[in-house]
């Protein structure tokens, strides 16, 4: 099984990289930037970064052909999730509290990404935005005190998303969400 990581500039990729390898899982770090007909994986895990979503997503690169085209299951952490959503019509914009450092993310439908997960946990936070309207397709299954979207599924493609860092060891269970990741990716290989 091969679930590589698309870099959007994170400072944490390698860890999101490290975390798949550690859990046995071929991977590697793949640019934004790479045609979608080069990707050849069971899964994959678009990384956090440094870009705005509402005035910098052009540095995302491929990740909309990559999304359309895609027929696998994707997480995206970050910036990552911001994007999924405003992809599908959703909005993600600045935070009114921007949120940095240990959070109580409160768990309200756990879908396949968040099973066995107790609620509420630690989450490791560090965003200026955040989703702000889910589209229609997609389930809200998390939040914390400030940010009302912090964990999403949608109904049909596979595709998940964090507001907060699973790969940063401050988040409790991450290790468990990576691994419900894996799971998902293995049960659709099959």
């Amino acid at each position: 099984m091969r679930i590589d990581v698309v870099d959007n500039g994170g400072q944490w990729t390698h860890r999101e990289w490290r975390v798949l390898k550690y859990l046995g899982i071929e991977s590697k770090i793949i640019p934004n930037t790479i045609d979608f007909d080069e990707i050849e994986v069971d899964g994959l895990v678009l990384s956090g970064g440094a870009p705005r979503i509402g005035t910098e997503a052009i540095k995302l690169g491929n990740t909309a052909d990559i999304l359309d085209k895609a027929n696998f299951p994707i997480l995206g952490i970050c910036i990552g999730a911001q994007f999924i959503v405003t992809h599908y019509g959703g909005k993600a914009d600045a935070a009114e509290t921007a949120e940095f450092g240990a959070m109580d993310v409160i768990i309200t439908e756990s879908g396949d990404i968040l099973e066995g997960i107790n609620t509420p946990f630690k989450a490791w936070e560090s965003h200026n935005d955040e989703i702000k309207i889910l589209p229609e397709d997609f389930i809200n299954l998390a939040h914390s005190e400030s940010c009302a979207i912090q964990a999403i599924q949608h109904r049909e493609p596979p595709f998940y998303g964090f507001q907060f860092h699973p790969e940063v060891d401050d988040t409790q269970f991450g290790k468990e969400m990576f691994e419900n990741f894996i799971e998902i990716v293995r049960k659709l290989k099959e």
